[in-house]
């Protein structure tokens, strides 16, 4: 897990709101703690001087002695010009770069208008859109530019028999209603109106920009198929890529990499699902199965699920509905929709 995680609100609980609304002994009333602060427009996020800096950078250089090679780089905004750089040998995670594969921290602090990085005997800045690290003993020097990768699904179109759950215009295909925003999005926290066994889902999110949260309290839902597996959608740019992180089936599986992109960024999941099948006597003769591509990348190939994931119904028989969990953060969702099988 990366350092800038210390803490952070368990799935299940929530715990320090509830400790912040406590009275004290003997009648005296302690100060709540602060909510950290949650931006959902883009242009609100920009005035942020930390916006200009944080998100992806790829380029090449010298980590170490040898021939220059592939290098990418993830810098994470932690609030008040603090930052994390999270440096890759070999590119960008799902390009290049895979699981045990050399990676490293730097930590930075914003100086006016620019960055200083500093760690693993390196020095680094980013400003104007280039990230430069130099190693003090000599042996490396790299040079990368701010890039910003977006999904090959972005904006994909329904074809022909999908079932359009959600398009920016309609909340038609929804039961329980999410909140729709001034920019045709739809806040989490919302469930499908139709009920399906076998398809494939296509969905768009986008995380807010938090960044003085930390852990589960950073831009926090989720995506129940079949009202009891959860694929895990969180703030979890540039870490190491967990069962209860972005892309995680919660509780039970990482993803076979992290490919969440900073937060403002639209993201997709382009998942296919196989319910599991019940006989006559209600007892689970065949488990679940599903497949899932994060931003074009597939992080659970044929994944065969055995049980369900908490906080939503147990394991059973379908058609059922398809949950956006709300768990207390503004994580937008957009272009939802389905094929049956």
């Amino acid at each position: 897990m990366a350092r800038y995680v210390p803490f952070g609100f368990w799935k299940s609980g929530g715990i320090l709101l509830i400790l912040a609304g406590l009275w004290g002994w003997a009648g005296e009333v302690r100060p709540a703690l602060a909510a950290p602060r949650e931006v959902i427009d883009p242009q609100e996020a920009a005035k942020d001087p930390d916006f200009a800096f944080q998100g992806e950078y790829l380029g090449e250089g010298q980590p170490a002695k040898g021939k220059p090679e592939k290098v990418g780089a993830q810098v994470i905004a932690l609030g008040g010009g603090k930052f994390q750089a999270v440096i890759y040998r070999g590119g960008l995670p799902g390009e290049g770069w895979r699981r045990g594969d050399e990676r490293f921290t730097m930590d930075g602090q914003r100086q006016g208008n620019l960055v200083r990085l500093e760690g693993r005997k390196m020095q680094g800045t980013i400003a104007d859109g280039k990230l430069t690290i130099q190693s003090s003993e000599g042996a490396g020097k790299m040079l990368l530019q701010r890039i910003e990768r977006k999904s090959p699904t972005l904006g994909a179109k329904p074809p022909a028999g999908a079932r359009v759950i959600f398009d920016g215009t309609s909340e038609e295909g929804i039961v329980e209603k999410g909140h729709l925003t001034p920019m045709q999005t739809l806040l989490a926290g919302f469930t499908t109106k139709e009920k399906f066994q076998d398809y494939t889902l296509h969905l768009e999110f986008r995380l807010s920009w938090m960044p003085e949260a930390r852990g589960q309290a950073r831009s926090n839902s989720g995506v129940y198929v079949h009202d009891c597996y959860e694929i895990q959608v969180l703030d979890s740019f540039g870490l190491e890529g967990e069962h209860n992180e972005c892309g995680g089936i919660y509780s039970i599986r990482r993803p076979d990499v992290n490919m969440c992109l900073p937060p403002m960024q639209w993201q997709t999941y382009d998942i296919e699902f196989t319910a599991p099948r019940y006989d006559a006597t209600g007892k689970k003769v065949a488990n679940a199965r599903l497949t899932v591509r994060h931003n074009g990348v597939v992080i659970h190939d044929n994944l065969e699920l055995d049980k369900g994931t908490p906080g939503r119904a147990p394991e059973g028989p379908g058609p059922r509905p398809i949950h956006f969990q709300g768990h207390g953060n503004k994580v937008q969702y957009r272009n939802i929709w389905l094929v049956p099988k």
